[in-house]
C-alpha cells in the first residue's frame, strides 16, 4: 500500500490528462488532488473514476466561500461523491457551515488559513490587517479548528506552530507548498522540503509540479516519499 501522506496534485488541464498522470504514478501513490482548474474538465467525474474503481484516496480543493446556506448546501451536495478531504476557507461562519454539509459522510473540511502563493505584501495589497504572517496564520487556524475543521491547510513554514496548538490535537496540517530539494519553486513564496515539512508537522504534504512535469513521474513520486521516510524527517525543525 503506497504512503497516503504524499497527495499529487493533478493541476493538468482536463481529466483525460489526469487519468494518464494517474496511470504511469501506479500503485506509487494512493491520494490525489484535484482542484478547481480541472472542474470544468472532468474533474469530479476523474475523482469518482480514481475513488471507485482505484481505491485511491480523493482531495477536492475547490476552497469553498460563500453565505452559510449556500456553502451547507453545496457541502452537501459534494459529500455524496465519498471524497476524503474537502477545502474551504477558514473563516468561522464558513468552516461551521460545511461541517453541517458533510454531517454523516466521511469526508473531512479543511480549512485554507492563508494562501501559500502569498506573501506580506500580498497581504497589504489585499487589505488584510497588519501582521506577522505566521502568527495570522495560526490565529485563523486556531479559529478554524474552534469552528469544527477537520484540519487546516497551510505552508510548511506555519505547520509548526500550528501543531503546537492546544486546539490543533487530532487534527490534520496539509500543507502544499512542498518543494524536493533542488526543484523549482514556480509560483510559491513559502515552501519546505518533504522532510521538513512531516518533521514540522504536516500529516499530508501536496506536491504537483515536480511530479507532473517530471520526464518519470513515478520515480519522482517515489523520490519525494524516500525524502518523507529519511532521518531528517523524524527531527523536528525547532
Amino acid at each position: 500500500m503506497a504512503d497516503d501522506r504524499l497527495i499529487v496534485a493533478l493541476d493538468v488541464p482536463h481529466a483525460v490528462a489526469g487519468a494518464e498522470l494517474a496511470q504511469k504514478l501506479g500503485d506509487a501513490v494512493s491520494f490525489y488532488k484535484i482542484g478547481l482548474g480541472m472542474l470544468t474538465g472532468g474533474g469530479l467525474a476523474l475523482a469518482n473514476e480514481l475513488k471507485q474503481e482505484h481505491g485511491k484516496r480523493i482531495f477536492l480543493d475547490m476552497k469553498l466561500f460563500d453565505i452559510g446556506a449556500t456553502i451547507e448546501a453545496a457541502v452537501r451536495g459534494l459529500a455524496q461523491f465519498d471524497l476524503d478531504f474537502l477545502t474551504v476557507h477558514g473563516d468561522p461562519h464558513v468552516v461551521a457551515a460545511a461541517k453541517e454539509g458533510a454531517a454523516g459522510s466521511e469526508m473531512k473540511i479543511l480549512a485554507v488559513t492563508i494562501l501559500t502563493s502569498l506573501d506580506r505584501t500580498d497581504l497589504d495589497a489585499c487589505q488584510i490587517r497588519a501582521g506577522d504572517l505566521p502568527e495570522l496564520v495560526t490565529t485563523r487556524a486556531a479559529r478554524a479548528f474552534e469552528a469544527g475543521a477537520d484540519g487546516v491547510i497551510a505552508s510548511p513554514q506555519e505547520a509548526a506552530l500550528i501543531r503546537a496548538l492546544p486546539e490543533a490535537e487530532g487534527r490534520l496540517i496539509v500543507t502544499p507548498g512542498v518543494r524536493p530539494m533542488g526543484s523549482d519553486l514556480g509560483d510559491q513564496k513559502r515552501v519546505a522540503t518533504p522532510a521538513n515539512a512531516v518533521a514540522d508537522g504536516a500529516d499530508h504534504i501536496v506536491v504537483g509540479r515536480p511530479v507532473w512535469q517530471s520526464p518519470s513521474p513515478k520515480a519522482a513520486a517515489e523520490a519525494i516519499l524516500a525524502e518523507m521516510n529519511s532521518p531528517q524527517a523524524l527531527q523536528p525543525n525547532h
